[in-house]
C-alpha cells in the first residue's frame, strides 16, 4: 500500500478553480507527490495531466500513485520553467503551480530542509551542484547578507552573516540543525511568531534552487506561450512569490499600457490578455490548517489566460 506523504494545500480550492475545464490538457507545474493532479483527474475523466517535478523521488512517487489513470499521465523530471514551452502546441487548458517545499521534503533527515537535519543540502533537485554547504561555507558576507535581506527579510541580515562568517571561520557548519541552534529558533516577524531560522532557511533555499527566477521564468513562459482558452493558479507560500504572481497577473490583465503620463489611450488599449479570477488571493480555512500546519501561509491566485 502506497502511503501518502502529505495533504496536498488547499485541495478543495484547487478542484473549483479547474472546475470548468471540460478536456485537454493541465500542465502540474510542481507534481510533487501527485496529490493535486490524482484529485483533478478523479473530478475531470476527460482531462489528461502533465506533470513535471525537479524532485527524482517525487517523480517516481508520482508515476506509482497516478498509474491507475494509464496514458492520460505524463510524467517529466526537469524544472518548471521549462515545461510549458515543451508542450504549447497541446490544448493546455490549466496550468497549476504549488511552488512550496513538500512535506517529505521537510520530514526527510536526509534532505536538509528541516531544523534537525543531520545534513545540510536544500537541493530540489538533487542531480544539482550548488548546496546549502556551499552557500553557507563558501559565499562571502556580502552576499549572505544580500540573501538574507533580499530573500528572507531579516532586519538584522548583517548580524546574522556575521554569525554565521565567525561561527565556519572556526570549522564548516556541516548540518542544518547546527545552523539553526546558530540562528535562533524562536523569534518574531511582521507580528507573527517567525523564527530567525525560518527566514535563514528560507533565504537559502531560495539561493540554492533560483525559485524566484524560476517562478518568473514560468510566468514569463505563459505570457509567450500560444496556449489560449487556459485557466492559470499559482499557490505560494511567502511574500516574495506571492508579490510576484500578484504583480504579474495585474500586468497581463490590463488592457492599456501607455505610461502614465499619456493624456489619451495610443497603444490600442487591447492588450489584456485575459481576467484575474481570483481579484484576492484566497487562503486555507482553519480546517485546513489544523489537517496541514504547514499551509497556514499558503496563498492561492488565479488567472484566465484567453489571448497570446
Amino acid at each position: 500500500m502506497l502511503q501518502i506523504p502529505h495533504v496536498p494545500v488547499m485541495l478543495d480550492e484547487v478542484k473549483a478553480v479547474f472546475e470548468p475545464i471540460k478536456d485537454g490538457y493541465l500542465i502540474d507545474c510542481t507534481m510533487g507527490y501527485g496529490g493535486h493532479s490524482h484529485a483533478l483527474l478523479s473530478q475531470n475523466n476527460s482531462l489528461r495531466v502533465i506533470g513535471c517535478d525537479r524532485d527524482e523521488e517525487a517523480v517516481e512517487f508520482s508515476k506509482k500513485r497516478l498509474k491507475e489513470f494509464g496514458e492520460r499521465v505524463t510524467i517529466e523530471h526537469k524544472n518548471f520553467s521549462s515545461i510549458v514551452g515543451k508542450y504549447e502546441h497541446l490544448p493546455i487548458h490549466g496550468i497549476l503551480a504549488d511552488i512550496g517545499v513538500s512535506s517529505l521534503q521537510l520530514d526527510s533527515n536526509g534532505r536538509g530542509f528541516g531544523f534537525d537535519s543531520l545534513t545540510l543540502d536544500m537541493r530540489m533537485d538533487t542531480t544539482q551542484t550548488l548546496s546549502a554547504y556551499e552557500v553557507v561555507n563558501s559565499y562571502p558576507k556580502n552576499e549572505l547578507e544580500r540573501i538574507f535581506r533580499d530573500y528572507g527579510e531579516l532586519k538584522e541580515y548583517k548580524k546574522i552573516a556575521r554569525l554565521i562568517c565567525d561561527k565556519r571561520d572556526k570549522s564548516p557548519i556541516k548540518d542544518a540543525k547546527t545552523l539553526a541552534d546558530l540562528v535562533g529558533r524562536r523569534g518574531h516577524f511582521n507580528g507573527r511568531s517567525v523564527s530567525p531560522a525560518t527566514l535563514v532557511f528560507q533565504a537559502v533555499r531560495i539561493e540554492v534552487n533560483r525559485e524566484l527566477e524560476e517562478l518568473e521564468e514560468l510566468l514569463a513562459s505563459i505570457e509567450k506561450s500560444k496556449i489560449t482558452d487556459c485557466i492559470v493558479c499559482i499557490i505560494s507560500f511567502h511574500s516574495l512569490e506571492d508579490r510576484i504572481v500578484k504583480q504579474t497577473f495585474r500586468a497581463w490583465a490590463k488592457s492599456c499600457i501607455c505610461p502614465p503620463e499619456n493624456f489619451r489611450c495610443e497603444c490600442g488599449n487591447n492588450h489584456s490578455l485575459g481576467e484575474i479570477i481570483t481579484k484576492k488571493a484566497l487562503e486555507p480555512t482553519q480546517e485546513q490548517i489544523k489537517a496541514n500546519p504547514r499551509s497556514r501561509s499558503s496563498k492561492l491566485r488565479a488567472f484566465y489566460k484567453r489571448h497570446t
